[in-house]
């Protein structure tokens, strides 16, 4: 069958846009993957000390985790999508057209969700963070080595330490009634000061450091744990709202080689 007018364009640009659909999913996979094991945030040491954090029931070590794994899921159906919109307009098949726009509407209609959810609920949830992780803090951190049986305190200061951080808001406050705090004179805990790692930070502080005088990590914990996320969501989300525009029109030249291959078959 030949298509014609707006059929024949929409299977031109069906197939070249599902290329680009291919390399967006294989995108928003890499990404994923990327954000799985290369995230400070949440390595298998910082991880116990995220988990104590808890918003609305979800323990946030294992949300965050679990949200690199969704982009890889989102990112290999996306893959299978365009596979079926390319292959369904090459061969200019309505079954597989029809599967393809079906398809296409629901991811459109769970993007939308989930931009809108991302702009109306982070300054919510951006708080509800911020204050479960002081609080957290404040009742777990007991010790500032990394070697010791109190795996929670051993993620703070791993955290302290891969994310160049201290405390969560004020460095030098918020350690203030938190069971450490208690049992030492030092301002902050050595892991950190600026430049230590697991391997040194033991014998390397400084009494500056430590009293909160000179040369230790000033950013807390909630900043730098919220750019290492951040990043990865704002290039998701700008990603998602290409693809918006994109599937609209998809969907639309998907109808339209649809019907005038059903008034092909009729006639």
């Amino acid at each position: 069958m030949t298509l014609t007018g707006c059929a024949k364009f929409g299977k031109i640009f069906l197939i070249l846009i599902n290329i680009l659909f291919f390399l967006l999913g294989l995108g928003l996979s890499v990404v994923g993957i990327l954000m799985k094991v290369g995230a400070s945030a949440i390595s298998d040491e910082v991880k116990p000390a995220l988990n104590k954090i808890s918003i609305s029931g979800f323990q946030f070590g294992d949300l965050v985790d679990n949200l690199s794994i969704v982009f890889i899921v989102i990112g290999a159906f996306l893959l299978l999508v365009a596979g079926l919109g390319l292959f369904g307009a090459c061969c200019e098949a309505e079954c597989m057209l029809v599967t393809y726009a079906i398809l296409v509407m629901v991811l459109f209609i769970a993007k939308v969700v989930a931009v809108a959810l991302w702009f109306v609920m982070r300054s919510e949830l951006d708080a509800a963070v911020k204050k479960s992780m002081l609080s957290a803090l404040k009742k777990d951190y007991k010790n500032d080595t990394v070697d010791s049986s109190d795996v929670i305190s051993n993620g703070w200061n791993y955290m302290f330490m891969s994310l160049d951080c201290c405390g969560v808001n004020d460095t030098k406050k918020d350690f203030e009634g938190t069971p450490w705090k208690n049992g030492t004179t030092d301002t902050i805990p050595k892991t950190c000061c600026s430049g230590v790692d697991s391997t040194n930070y033991f014998n390397n502080p400084s009494t500056p450091c430590t009293t909160g005088v000179s040369g230790y990590n000033t950013k807390g914990c909630y900043d730098a744990l919220q750019d290492d996320i951040t990043t990865y969501g704002n290039i998701l989300v700008g990603v998602g709202i290409t693809i918006l525009l994109i599937e609209l029109m998809a969907v639309v030249f998907a109808c339209m080689i649809c019907s005038q291959t059903g008034k092909d078959e009729v006639v």
